[in-house]
């Protein structure tokens, strides 16, 4: 048999070493958000960023009081991703009219495509577009704070409805949604003064506890309460339709 010269062996023992190293370098993790991302991994959301997490449903900014009147924008999201975004509110009237109808489009279809609030303001539209960014960051910090409590309590969320205007006053709805089920329900506005504050007192418990009974909006009305229970479903609806349904 042949024996291996002892200079062979010292090669391909070399070459054998240094290809060892090259394959542990190559697996070595990415330190830097931008090699994360080319290895396929998700950078952390920063501000202004749409969150990740599985996001579903829709999500409403908070409204902007701007000079020419109110913004408030409203989410779309799947799966954390921005799949839609609309003004639920913009100034209207006058030559608001004109400008609302040609910025909105665009900033929509700008928060779609950076997903996030790091969009330009549209020229000619710098109130209704501050307005609309600075609900569209409401709106983001309410999703990223539902995902996060999404996590941190085993798929449970929190999530406000619109307020609804009733005859009386406002109502505003939260429920704590876990596993499909509405597991809390409380009114966080409802109308008072005078005789409103006998009337919300006897009948926003009933509302509660009939959300959570019937896990949906499809609920009865309290007798006497006919404004209020109104405005409570409608709110209650908006919440769940920010669940997804």
């Amino acid at each position: 048999m042949r024996k291996s010269h002892p200079v062979r062996r010292a090669v391909l023992a070399g070459a054998a070493t240094v290809s060892g190293i090259v394959l542990l370098l190559s697996l070595k993790p990415a330190s830097d958000p931008g090699s994360a991302q080319a290895a396929g991994q998700a950078p952390p959301a920063a501000a202004g960023q749409a969150p990740q997490g599985g996001v579903n449903g829709a999500v409403t900014g908070d409204a902007a009081q701007t000079q020419y009147g109110a913004v408030q924008v409203r989410l779309t999201m799947s799966n954390g991703k921005i799949t839609q975004a609309e003004a639920v509110q913009a100034p209207k009237g006058g030559r608001s009219d004109q400008i609302t109808a040609s910025s909105v489009p665009r900033l929509n279809q700008a928060v779609v495509a950076a997903q996030g609030a790091e969009i330009d303001a549209v020229s000619g539209a710098t109130y209704t577009s501050a307005g609309y960014k600075k609900s569209l960051q409401s709106a983001l910090d309410k999703a990223k704070a539902s995902a996060g409590a999404q996590q941190g309590s085993g798929g449970a969320q929190t999530l406000t409805g619109d307020v609804a205007q009733t005859q009386y006053g406002p109502v505003q709805v939260r429920v704590t949604v876990a596993g499909g089920k509405i597991t809390k329900a409380e009114a966080v506005q409802a109308p008072k003064g005078g005789r409103s504050d006998q009337i919300t007192s006897s009948s926003v418990p009933r509302l509660n506890q009939a959300a959570v009974a019937a896990g949906n909006a499809q609920i009865d009305a309290v007798s006497g309460a006919t404004y209020t229970s109104a405005g409570y479903k409608q709110s209650l609806q908006s919440a769940l339709d920010q669940a997804g349904g």
